[in-house]
């Protein structure tokens, strides 16, 4: 028996040296008959360039990354998505901070103000954007490492990449498209067409430390908060990986969102895409989106994502360095005549307006933060307690008008008498079992128009109180004086003031008007809302301001294009160049409640009362403007 198991092991081991022999046999004739992939000639063994070991070295640190994080990945993506429920779409990341910008997030997991049956059908548009697959998870994870390679190359990268620009762009610079496709032939393909490529590129010094910035990128509700402007709704459909070691490194979920213009007259942009967040081997932080249309190709996508995000290097004194790549193909053919300068010089969605954005509400954190306040002025607040409440009703104004105020899906916009250049157009939404807004009918009223002044001219009118008489039909001609007044910003027009009408009228006596102004260097805002004194008293003792009524108006004051070039830029004719005149982009946007009951049905004569009030106010600022030019 013992010679009989011997002899069937000795054949075994005779069969796999066969197979052994014979495989060696084919290596060896493989190599033999090796070529060079460039000349074609004999292959020598042994010799290998310097480009190919790196290139080998990459490909083996690109291929551990990749399995490193589906390793991770995959302790996730085994979660069925067959029912959207309220923790699937809200994000699963928790707080690693105790950052508060105040973003709300509504119920259902998106965020963005919406109302009755505007929020229902913004709902579900994005409840329809279904989370991905389970044969799309591993592409995912491999398009977001391949988009966090050519992020971190764009945002370093010099000529023949981008050049200078000589036809007007913000930034001084223009991506040469022919190198880009040469270095960077990985990705989502070639651009579609019709779309035209919008590719941007913008530095800044911030002041907040970077485990901050990273926070506020990878959390849907902080990331809303502080870029309303430009965000107007946003939602995480599906966490694969939260990252390790407790911080964002490795972090990768898919999202959705809106971006905006604070106008009617530009279309929104809608993108599915892929969020990746990594800290790179010098310690700097990178956070880059892809869209994911790739997966599911869509006749009716109209713009998509290349790789675009920011580069976060920790400076001392808690200030950090932000590199911002902004990299898009869009379908801009519905942008009105007057905003193509505007859209087409980055200036509306570019890396110019992200940075100066996030700089902007850095610097509005700070401030909040700050204690040491110089007793100046005897209107200026001191109080820590008062100022951290006014400074928190003021934001969620701020957010509520910059969510009502643009072209965004949520809203039905209706316009009224489309004839002339100042379309007024019209939503109404239904405010109930809401403590922040009056319970009614509201009725919005936005319009948008050109006017042949420079907006820092038109923001210093609009912002100071002594004018406000000049336009203002619902202060009825009063005087307006500054009670309070908090500075939150290091340019003087960043603050928000109480204001009081003098008024004559004595139904107005009780009310005061809440108002933020803030400038960067893309655009400003001036923004209202009339509140009640004893409401206000509870907030300046430091109370609780989330129970503040708001219906906030105000405006939203672009340029007209790239200031550095002039040309000849006539939009009642509808010449269009891709540059502007120095002057000013004005959306004007009302908030009225018109009616305290809920369930009653909208009137014609309130529609054309706020039509008659919208218009009056836009030739005032017209005449008033126009005066103090001349």
């Amino acid at each position: 028996m013992k010679a009989q198991h011997e002899r069937h092991e000795n054949s075994i081991l005779k069969s796999e040296n066969d197979k052994l022999r014979a495989e060696n046999n084919r290596y060896k004739e493989a190599l033999s008959n090796a070529s060079c992939p460039n000349c074609g000639g004999p292959a020598t063994l042994g010799e290998m360039s310097f480009d190919e070991q790196h290139l080998r070295i990459e490909n083996a640190r690109l291929r551990d990354e990749i399995d490193r994080i589906s390793a991770i990945a995959a302790k996730y993506v085994g979660k069925p998505m067959n029912s959207f429920s309220s923790s699937h779409l809200s994000p699963h990341l928790p707080s690693r901070s105790s950052i508060d910008f105040g973003g709300g997030q509504q119920p259902g997991g998106f965020v963005g103000e919406m109302y009755g049956a505007a929020a229902a059908a913004a709902s579900d548009l994005l409840r329809s954007v279904a989370g991905p697959t389970e044969a799309d998870k591993p592409m995912i994870v491999e398009l977001a490492v391949a988009a966090m390679e050519e992020l971190v190359r764009m945002a370093q990268a010099g000529e023949p990449l981008w050049v200078p620009d000589h036809q007007g762009n913000s930034a001084g610079e223009m991506l040469n498209e022919e190198e880009y496709l040469r270095s960077f032939p990985r990705g989502i393909g070639p651009k579609p067409l019709g779309l035209r490529s919008e590719a941007s590129r913008e530095s800044a010094v911030v002041i907040m430390n970077h485990v901050n910035l990273v926070e506020i990128l990878m959390d849907v509700n902080q990331w809303s908060s502080v870029f309303c402007g430009i965000v107007s709704r946003a939602m995480t459909l599906e966490v694969l990986s939260t990252g390790v070691a407790g911080n964002y490194n490795g972090a990768l979920q898919v999202m959705t969102a809106e971006f905006q213009v604070p106008s009617p007259l530009v279309p929104t942009r809608e993108n599915y895409f892929v969020r990746y967040c990594k800290q790179q081997s010098d310690g700097t932080w990178a956070v880059v989106d892809v869209s994911l249309d790739s997966l599911r190709p869509s006749p009716l996508s109209k713009n998509r994502r290349r790789p675009s995000g920011c580069l976060i290097q920790e400076l001392p004194n808690g200030y950090s360095k932000v590199m911002w790549v902004e990299h898009i193909e869009v379908d801009d053919s519905s942008v009105h005549n007057i905003y193509r300068p505007l859209v087409h010089s980055g200036l509306a969605f570019g890396a110019k307006r992200w940075v100066a954005t996030l700089d902007r509400q850095c610097e509005r954190l700070a401030s909040s933060m700050a204690m040491n306040i110089p007793a100046g002025d005897l209107c200026v607040m001191t109080g820590p307690e008062g100022r951290k409440s006014m400074l928190k009703l003021a934001e969620r104004m701020v957010m509520s008008f910059c969510t009502g105020v643009g072209a965004s899906t949520a809203h039905a916009w209706t316009t009224l008498s489309p004839s002339g250049t100042d379309d007024v157009r019209v939503m109404t939404r239904k405010s109930m079992d809401d403590p922040g807004r009056p319970p009614g009918i509201v009725l919005s009223a936005a319009t948008s128009f050109w006017i042949s002044v420079p907006p820092k001219r038109v923001f210093d009118f609009l912002r100071d109180e002594n004018h406000r008489s000049e336009w203002d039909i619902l202060s009825n001609g009063g005087q307006v004086q500054e009670i309070a007044h908090i500075a939150n910003g290091r340019d003087p027009g960043n603050c928000v003031s109480l204001l009081r009408v003098n008024s004559t009228n004595s139904s107005q006596s009780n009310m005061l008007i809440l108002q933020e102004s803030s400038v960067d260097a893309t655009g400003s805002y001036v923004i209202y809302a009339p509140v009640d004194i004893a409401a206000m008293n509870i907030v300046l003792s430091g109370g609780d301001p989330d129970y503040v009524a708001l219906l906030p108006s105000g405006f939203a004051i672009l340029p007209d294009g790239p200031t550095e070039a002039a040309a000849a830029f006539n939009p009642g004719e509808g010449i269009v160049d891709d540059v502007g005149s120095g002057g000013t982009l004005l959306t004007v946007a009302f908030q009225i409640l018109v009616d305290s009951v809920p369930t009653a049905k909208l009137s014609l004569g309130s529609v054309a009362t706020v039509n008659s009030l919208i218009k009056c106010t836009v030739e005032r600022i017209k005449e008033a403007v126009a005066g103090k030019t001349a």
